[in-house]
């Protein structure tokens, strides 16, 4: 509670100290309105009042979990951003899948063969994995398979068609740290006594594998999984921007250039309660994982 706390009043201080009036933006640049229109307005959403009290009527109808009227569209906020959450919970949900089905075998199997050539190759396109930006991905992916071949579409959000560039732009990242994360998690259990002592039993590789060390190597994989997830709640907003996907990530972009401070707060303040949710979800986990972590 403390850190959501601090965290509107964070994001409150930034979008009155951007430049720019919502007000102007809203009558645009070029629109010659009388000066008692433009106090009007500004009364109307609460703009004339000071600073704090500003604030102040923010944070009381936000307890009360009303996220205001966006200046733009009209609408409440809430509406607004309940469909863009869900539009931005499935493109997770595609991407988790597409990172989680290539990182897993790819750094089980380099963990159990270290500096082969699997491995040299799999850690190399780890490595390109994470330093090629996202935006710069999705955009080859669009010159390949939309505009070169013609296979896939482009942008917007339809049938499973849609689904793939995006999620394989954003499942790309997660798959790519994900993969050197469990290799070298793995390397360090499998260096360990209760592994020797395993081997020496007879046990099958692989049930020593799956069984013995991917239980107690998860806990940092878990923990990048947790922060991934968290990061992506608060809005995949390059991904979504280039793929035109209607989701969070977006609809924070457009309300930043509108000024339009009610969708704003709450796309930000919803992205902090998503990322300090998972945190606490990924920290109760471990005691579950790891018993020895809940007895101390």
């Amino acid at each position: 509670m403390p850190t959501l706390f601090f965290l509107t009043i964070i994001v409150f201080l930034m979008m009155h100290l951007a430049p720019g009036d919502p007000i102007q933006i809203l009558l645009g640049l070029t629109s010659v309105v009388s000066e008692d229109t433009i106090i009007s307005l500004r009364k109307e959403w609460g703009l004339d009042k000071p600073f704090y009290l500003q604030y102040f009527y923010w944070l009381k109808n936000l307890l009360k979990g009303n996220l205001g009227k966006s200046i733009q569209m009209r609408k409440p906020v809430a509406a607004i951003l309940g469909e863009r959450i869900i539009n931005t919970l499935k493109l997770c949900a595609a991407a988790y899948v597409v990172g989680l089905c290539i990182a897993f075998p790819a750094g089980i199997i380099s963990a159990v063969k270290p500096y082969s050539i699997i491995d040299n190759f799999t850690t190399t396109l780890a490595l390109i994995g994470v330093s090629v930006p996202t935006f710069w991905l999705g955009l080859v992916l669009i010159i390949l398979f939309s505009v070169k071949l013609r296979l896939l579409p482009m942008a917007g959000m339809g049938g499973i068609q849609h689904y793939i560039l995006p999620s394989v732009t954003l499942g790309t990242g997660l798959a790519a740290g994900l993969t050197r994360m469990i290799r070298s998690s793995l390397l360090e259990v499998l260096s360990q006594d209760f592994i020797t002592v395993s081997r020496a039993k007879g046990l099958p590789e692989r049930k020593i594998i799956l069984k013995h060390a991917l239980k107690p190597g998860f806990i940092p994989v878990l923990t990048m999984l947790g922060f991934w997830l968290a990061s992506a709640l608060s809005g995949a907003v390059l991904t979504e921007t280039v793929f035109a996907w209607p989701g969070m990530g977006r609809l924070l972009v457009d309300s930043l250039l509108a000024r339009d401070y009610p969708v704003t707060q709450a796309c930000v303040l919803v992205g902090g309660a998503g990322v300090t949710f998972v945190n606490l979800l990924v920290d109760l986990s471990y005691g579950i994982i790891d018993p020895r972590i809940r007895y101390d």
